[in-house]
């Protein structure tokens, strides 16, 4: 049953990830799709420039905006993902996030896994914030070059999805860009490349430790419509839904935490069946 229902959660992250990098054509010539969805955010990490995208990346549409000469957040942008946020939390990233397939998949590859989840996992995880409030916002908005403009910090420094899913398919199929390559591009490299290298042997360590929107979706977890609950009647006590669980949760604290990605492995570990998923 937990390989069916694990599969069955693969199964449904592919179909977002072929839903929102679904022109193959792209792929195919090395060109970006610029038709109208392309002004449409999707509502996970999906870079703008990867030649399969049909929709543009919240987070990068947020810093574009703030870079702008008198950058403004965009109300569109921001209501969008408190709706998603509203309604689902961090469901976002557990069945939709084309980069955490990437990181599951990677996972699945038999070797040494760390598991501990102790006080300097802990640190790591304020990490995100610290990337959302710093990268995504404030130095997008407030560091300017002499023409007023600023720069997508996040996207040009940090983030290995532009980088894999954009960067590398371009660059193997457009000649002329390969004599661009700089420095730049082999640190973004580098950066991409510890990161799957971990998510062999880390479960989603980008989604743990650097990821803004799940910073983000995971403040809507306690008031999402979409919850977890563990019956207190039937639970007991047993914590064998908190050894299974990948990211960490102390599940009989705090079942609906920010970390939560609701994957549901907790449900189907759970023998006593107290732990069920809500809609609220």
């Amino acid at each position: 049953m937990k390989l069916k229902n694990e599969t069955k959660r693969n199964f449904i992250q592919f179909l977002f990830t072929c839903l929102f990098n679904g022109y193959a054509v792209g792929f195919a010539k090395g060109a970006i799709f610029k038709g109208v969805t392309k002004g449409i955010c999707v509502p996970v990490l999906n870079c703008y420039s990867c030649p399969g995208a049909l929709g543009a990346c919240p987070i990068g549409s947020m810093q574009t905006l703030l870079a702008k000469r008198g950058g403004r957040l965009s109300v569109y942008v921001l209501g969008m993902v408190m709706l998603f946020g509203v309604i689902l939390g961090r469901v976002v990233c557990g069945f939709m996030c084309p980069f955490g397939l990437l990181q599951d998949l990677l996972y699945k590859i038999p070797c040494f896994k760390y598991t501990k989840h102790g006080k300097a996992d802990k640190v790591l995880r304020s990490l995100k914030y610290v990337v959302l409030f710093l990268l995504v916002i404030i130095l997008p908005a407030f560091v300017r070059n002499k023409y007023g403009m600023g720069e997508t910090f996040f996207c040009k420094y940090l983030c290995p999805a532009g980088t894999i899913g954009a960067g590398l398919p371009l660059l193997l199929k457009v000649e002329a860009l390969r004599t661009t390559v700089g420095t730049l591009f082999y640190y973004k490299l580098s950066i991409a490349i510890v990161i799957v290298l971990l998510s062999v042997v880390i479960y989603r360590p980008f989604c743990k430790y650097l990821c803004p929107l799940g910073a983000i979706y995971g403040g809507f977890n306690n008031v999402a419509f979409v919850r977890l609950k563990v019956n207190e009647d039937k639970c007991v006590s047993c914590k064998a839904c908190e050894s299974a669980c990948d990211m960490g949760v102390d599940i009989l604290t705090n079942i609906n935490s920010t970390e939560c990605i609701r994957c549901g492995k907790c449900i189907d570990t759970c023998k006593q069946g107290a732990i069920t998923r809500t809609f609220k």
